[in-house]
């Protein structure tokens, strides 16, 4: 996502087509290590494809056929309901296991 972000942040200042090394260069101004086959990756999976704005409108096309509301929003809320006490019995047990590590004489903040 990060080799993305950067991708988009070039073609917003100016840069039409970025290069791997103009991707480096961004990810490396804060600070993050660099994985060169990600972005060989990101360019590869984008060459060919057109404008940047096309892939976008492409994209938002194929959300516009999710349904986003009526039946599936009520099925998975009826089902997340099923399944609101079991999840909220693992809260429950997680809150307790971070309990625990004030017992072993250290805490997160410490």
């Amino acid at each position: 996502m990060k080799y993305l972000a950067a991708y988009l942040l070039l073609v917003q200042g100016g840069n039409e087509s970025p290069a791997a090394a103009d991707i480096k260069k961004v990810i490396e101004s804060v600070g993050v290590e660099v994985d060169e086959a990600r972005i060989n990756e990101l360019l590869a999976s984008l060459e060919g494809k057109g404008s940047l704005e096309e892939i976008i409108a492409a994209g938002s096309q194929k959300f516009a056929s999710v349904p986003a509301a009526g039946a599936a929003v009520a099925a998975g809320a009826a089902a997340g309901a099923a399944s609101g006490a079991a999840a909220a019995e693992e809260e429950k047990e997680e809150e307790a296991a971070e309990e625990s590590d004030d017992d072993m004489g250290f805490g997160l903040f410490d």
